[in-house]
């Protein structure tokens, strides 16, 4: 059998990196008719601007965080050298950084006097540091400044509840105690709020019965008016804390757009945009940014589920949660190709796509001659001052927490990266840290076993030059600032949530699903079911009982692990990344110890 081994190579690229990705050329504009862009002309464009997924990446962010894929494909197919091996080519580009993103979004709109720019959600949430020190106000106010018209709430916007994400849409400050707990809201005795409009059509209060935030918003110039939807999946529930979504109806993404339909109509707009936090992936993984419906690829996804059912009267579809870039045409339920685009994450792209507007029928031109393309932010041109000075800014107050050295480890990096079994060092790490934390200890009951879901580890821990693990480093590791909750399950139960790994109950995320676990459990697995569970070297007992310690996301059952939901007598405790650095320090220097607490048998 030949083994596949992976050679990431960093290229410069000029010129390339705004590759245009076209929608087909399905119609031309009707005969007679006139474009352009002055006023009186029977048709004229639009320019949409548009990116997903910022999650407060002031800064340019780091490592894979910060690269694109320009190029992507394999030598020695057909073992020519008879080495056994096929070579996979990556070449990458390092893109994002708000500073250069506003650059290339101010250079996009020269030349185009009707343009809008918008985003499809998760703005905030799972911050840096430099954004979640402040509650994320920092990345609102450079949203402010960048320009952003419009966005759609998701999912990560409901990561410290509703009530908080009103205050990010119409200022106000949080009595936080000015920096206890590492976050400092309103530094300077002042947070207006956002210049831009937050949507939120399918979340409703359960209580009241109207939604949390604006459902649509019409924008208006040159005689024309064009009709905003924006909203969150309707599995958000099953992705962010509960105390989060406390409350909250999440409606049907299609039910609840469709229904707005002739609401927009009423007011004489019939050019319809929907931003939508639910999305889809290229079908062939690992691709360009650019390929996906370039060159005869395709998506899949919830997303393409969500546009088949979404009335033909929206013209458009700007979606996110995957973190993927795509440019495609999707059938709409009549048969006519609809617009769908996605522009990576973190700030790394952005979609600039033109639209052709009809006087005549007060809507856009379907099918249409309009292009779109997904185009990199290079860090090659000119950084914006207003957002070099706000980070600037931002960077001075959060020094000293930022700075504050926790430890070393050995080796200068604990990898996220998990081997064949799922186990990964970092992992390891955090659910140790996990366990070991003294918070979590009531009424004389210590877990003996740890849990913590993958997708919450967000980097790999990482020395600076110094040679110290600071802060700052600790907290981009596990972002959220979750709480820890110590609670009583079965031993059933624990063999539960393992088995849970591989056999998706819930519908997120795919499986299979390794959660990191800490020293003194141990299993094998087939990737289809788990055997040989032991605590201690100790054979789990189904009928007995133990207590566990997780964070509060995979207590509610997040991420697909309802069997958590069972466990008795929860109690919460501190701060995940408290218990974080907390163990670091008094285990420095770090040292990983071997994978040998999951075992996978083929």
């Amino acid at each position: 059998m030949s083994r596949s081994t992976r050679r990431i190579a960093g290229v410069a690229v000029a010129g390339a990196c705004a590759a245009a990705l076209a929608a087909p050329a399905l119609a031309a504009p009707t005969a007679g008719s006139s474009t352009g862009s002055a006023p009186g002309k029977t048709q004229f464009d639009i320019q949409l601007l548009s990116f997903n997924d910022f999650h407060g990446n002031l800064e340019a962010p780091g490592g894979s965080s910060g690269r694109i894929t320009i190029d992507h494909f394999y030598t020695d197919v057909d073992d020519i050298d008879g080495d056994g091996n096929r070579t996979e080519q990556i070449n990458f580009v390092n893109a994002g950084g708000v500073e250069y993103l506003a650059t290339e979004l101010a250079q996009a709109r020269k030349g185009h006097p009707y343009s809008l720019t918008v985003a499809a959600g998760d703005i905030v949430g799972a911050s840096p540091l430099l954004s979640a020190a402040f509650h994320d106000e920092p990345t609102v106010e450079s949203m402010n400044k960048l320009g952003l018209d419009v966005t759609s709430v998701g999912n990560h916007e409901f990561d410290e509840g509703y009530k908080e994400l009103q205050r990010l849409a119409h200022g106000g400050c949080i009595d936080d105690g000015a920096g206890q707990n590492n976050q400092n809201s309103c530094p300077d005795g002042v947070f207006g709020g956002a210049d831009f409009d937050m949507l939120a059509a399918n979340v409703v209060e359960t209580s009241s019965g109207k939604t949390i935030l604006p459902a649509y918003t019409v924008k208006k110039f040159n005689g024309a008016k064009i009709g905003f939807i924006g909203m969150t999946l309707e599995g958000t529930p099953s992705i962010v804390t509960a105390s989060g979504v406390a409350g909250l109806s999440f409606k049907d993404e299609a039910e609840t757009a469709n229904a707005l339909v002739p609401v927009l109509k009423a007011q004489g707009v019939n050019a319809i945009v929907v931003l939508l936090h639910e999305g889809a992936a290229p079908t062939k993984s690992g691709q360009s940014y650019d390929w996906a419906c370039q060159t005869g690829g395709s998506i899949s996804g919830a997303l393409v589920d969500v546009n088949a059912n979404l009335d033909p009267a929206i013209d458009m579809v700007v979606s996110g949660h995957t973190h993927q870039p795509y440019v495609c045409a999707l059938p709409d339920p009549a048969g006519k190709p609809r617009l769908v685009t996605s522009a990576s994450s973190f700030g790394r792209l952005y979609t600039d796509t033109t639209l052709t507007y009809d006087r005549r029928t007060s809507d856009i031109v379907r099918p249409t001659t309009a292009t779109s393309a997904n185009h990199i932010v290079e860090r090659t041109v000119a950084k914006d001052p207003a957002q070099t000075a706000l980070i600037a800014r931002y960077k001075t107050l959060v020094s000293t927490i930022a700075n504050k050295v926790i430890g070393q480890v050995a080796g200068s990096v604990v990898s996220r990266t998990p081997n064949a079994a799922g186990e990964s060092p970092l992992g390891d790490l955090i659910a140790d840290a996990q366990l070991a934390d003294p918070s979590v200890v009531t009424g004389g009951q210590t877990p003996v076993v740890s849990f913590m879901n993958a997708g919450g580890i967000r980097a790999d821990l990482v020395e600076n030059a110094a040679g110290n693990v600071t802060y700052e480093a600790a907290f981009t590791v596990q972002p959220f600032n979750n709480y820890l909750v110590s609670l009583t399950l079965t031993g059933q139960q624990v063999i539960d949530v393992l088995n849970q790994q591989f056999i998706n109950s819930s519908g997120a995320p795919a499986r299979p699903y390794v959660l990191a676990t800490s020293a003194g459990l141990t299993y094998t697995h087939n990737r289809v079911s788990v055997s040989d569970v032991k605590i201690n070297g100790v054979a789990v007992n189904p009928t007995a009982t133990y207590r566990v310690v997780t964070n509060n996301f995979l207590a509610d059952g997040g991420d697909g692990f309802p069997a958590f939901r069972g466990g008795t007598d929860r109690y919460f405790g501190g701060l995940d990344i408290d218990a974080f650095s907390n163990y670091l320090e008094k285990h420095s220097p770090y040292t990983a110890p071997p994978l040998d607490r999951v075992t996978y048998t083929p």
